[in-house]
């Protein structure tokens, strides 16, 4: 679990056993969309999170600076096509190396995902179960890779900068992919639908 410094504020955390003060995961979670964040905001109180929300990218840097998370769950498209990368990058300078989720209703490939800068990508609508499995899953794995590697995190965040043209690139390949597949299926439909259409009329003749 990430220690915050003196100069963020104290955490309050829970009581486990033995009345020791047990920190509380803090996500922050980014999004223009005030449904989307009320209903995700709810979901990870209930299950035990400190959640704090933003509803824009300029937001969501000026509390990633102010506060030390666990977590960085951010939306794409917000102010601009390419706002969520501005989120990302902020995230990979913090010091302290939250985890990074991308939320979106575009699918991307795992080489876009990674061209992004997120660790993990979250498709919107999602269960809350499967969400929630996912969000604890990144937490665990992020946590692991920080204790065992922390001096080879910080160089791969400084190695690998994101770029807008990087994830404008892989956010338009996501759409055009999506675009293509719904074609696809009304396609498929349309056929489908002809075929049940044929015998009916045959008979009328």
């Amino acid at each position: 679990m990430i220690i915050a410094e003196n100069k963020f504020p104290k955490e309050q955390g829970e009581v486990g056993p033995g009345g020791v003060r047990v920190k509380q995961r803090r996500i922050l979670l980014v999004d223009d969309e005030i449904a989307v964040l009320l209903t995700l905001k709810a979901v990870l109180e209930i299950s035990g999170f400190d959640v704090d929300t933003a509803a824009s990218a300029k937001e969501g840097k000026s509390k990633i600076l102010k506060r030390e998370y666990d977590m960085i769950i951010t939306d794409m498209r917000m102010e601009s096509d390419a706002s969520g990368i501005e989120v990302i990058k902020a995230a990979r300078t913090a010091k302290y190396h939250p985890a990074v989720a991308l939320l979106t209703a575009f699918p991307l490939s795992d080489e876009d995902s990674d061209a992004a800068g997120a660790d993990k990508m979250l498709i919107k609508p999602m269960q809350t179960r499967i969400l929630l499995q996912k969000i604890e899953k990144l937490l665990v794995t992020h946590q692991a890779k920080l204790s065992q590697a922390p001096a080879s995190v910080a160089s791969a965040v400084q190695s690998a900068p994101v770029t807008a043209k990087t994830a404008k690139k892989a956010v338009k390949k996501a759409v055009v992919k999506t675009v293509v597949k719904k074609a696809a299926v009304k396609k498929v439909t349309a056929k489908k639908v002809a075929a049940k259409k044929a015998p009916a009329e045959k008979a009328k003749r």
